[in-house]
């Protein structure tokens, strides 16, 4: 058993075992070190003795040196002497494992990692550590931030959560509905930084997408009666059918309308379609509202044949439930596409005017392909030399580049 089994396994097993180990421990930080130990210590051992149950194997190291760490701390000797007096069950994985807790435990841990005492930025860092099994290497590749960045935010998310006496339970029905918003809200930051990073030379980073769509599969297999969870893994889902027929073989983008339809993922399609038919149950909240925006995209036989009236009315809901420039942003696309580019433009003119998305590129490429289709050219080859000078990935700039100078 080598480096990459040991890996595979933590990546399935990591969010039980550090659920199991909290609730084990009532010490959130704790349990998340003693798990990172007990990966080390199979990183050396495994490939000369690979266990016969290596879910198990982790689960017991990772217990005896949270233990260990307990002994270590003189102001909880009272505790130890409880725990210590398991010690004789180590070999018995199946009372720490309890299957009756784990799902409860693995929820809780969720929304521990998503608290709303933690930056944004510290939630998705200590999600995708501690409920993906990410390793803080893999988190700073994915977001492009240096590895100390992405250390020094867990380090100081588990202080303010230990702080803060934030306890390791699974919070009331009413409270977890209240902050499961924030939950989904970091599943969603991290899928959108998949489908379309924010910098770098990739469009896509496929890995960290699909990292959101397992953790939004676990929610929604845990919060079954929520419509939103499964909104959210509808619109992932939907989305992520795409990405074959979104880049070519070199990693250039491949705009929609050139897009090979053949190429999307037609399982990927059909699971998101079942999601949002689960969503659906009481009325689309603002995931499940998007979910049908790329519902509608994914029926279509082409960008022509795209039902953009459905998509315009679709836009001007979600615009109610949950405004927001980018929503106005997309409604102003789609309005272009489905009458009149005039309307659409002057949509994007008053979202200037109001200063709604400062900085942004997404405004100045808009309004460079709508001016384009007015017969405005240098005025649309300025907006779109604009765009790809504020865009920072360096796959969506070439293709600004490339519209702009296409224009003369």
């Amino acid at each position: 058993m080598g480096t990459t089994d040991v890996e595979a396994v933590w990546r399935i097993e990591s969010a039980r075992i550090v659920a199991a180990l909290a609730r084990f421990t009532g010490d959130f930080g704790l349990a998340e070190d003693a798990a990172q130990e007990a990966v080390a210590e199979a990183l050396v051992s495994w490939p000369l003795a690979p266990p016969a149950n290596p879910a198990g194997w982790l689960m017991a190291t990772a217990r005896r040196r949270a233990i260990d760490a307990i002994r270590r701390r003189a102001a909880l000797q009272d505790r130890y002497a409880l725990l210590a007096a398991d010690l004789a069950a180590d070999s018995a994985v199946d009372e720490v494992i309890d299957p009756d807790k784990i799902d409860d435990d693995v929820l809780a841990l969720m929304f521990v990692s998503c608290h709303p005492v933690l930056s944004p930025e510290a939630r998705v860092a200590l999600t995708l550590r501690v409920v993906g099994g990410l390793s803080s290497e893999e988190i700073a590749r994915a977001f492009l931030v240096p590895v100390p960045t992405v250390q020094a935010r867990i380090t100081r998310a588990k202080k303010t959560i230990a702080a803060a006496r934030v306890p390791f339970e699974l919070p009331p029905a009413a409270e977890r509905r209240e902050r499961l918003g924030g939950v989904l809200s970091v599943l969603y930051v991290i899928f959108t930084e998949g489908s379309t990073a924010t910098s770098g030379d990739q469009l896509l980073r496929p890995d960290v997408a699909y990292e959101a769509i397992r953790l939004a599969r676990t929610l929604a297999a845990l919060q079954p009666d929520e419509p939103e969870v499964h909104g959210l893994l509808a619109l992932c889902e939907l989305t992520a059918a795409r990405f074959p027929a979104r880049t070519g073989p070199d990693g250039s983008p491949v705009l929609l309308d050139e897009q090979d339809r053949r190429l999307w993922d037609f399982s990927a399609i059909r699971r998101g379609l079942a999601a949002l038919a689960k969503a659906s149950t009481r009325g689309l909240g603002p995931y499940g509202l998007q979910a049908a925006i790329a519902a509608t995209h994914t029926s279509a036989p082409s960008v022509e044949a795209t039902d953009w009236d459905r998509i315009v009315v679709l836009y001007e809901a979600l615009g109610r439930v949950a405004p927001s420039p980018v929503v106005e942003l997309n409604r102003a696309v789609a309005v272009a596409m489905a009458s009149c580019p005039a309307q659409a433009l002057a949509i994007v003119d008053e979202l200037i005017a109001l200063d709604r998305l400062p900085g942004s590129h997404l405004v100045p490429t808009v309004r460079g392909e709508l001016l384009a289709r007015l017969g405005r050219r240098p005025e649309a080859r300025a907006e779109l030399e604009l765009a790809a000078r504020l865009c920072a990935n360096q796959r969506e700039r070439s293709v600004l580049l490339r519209k702009a100078a296409a224009l003369g």
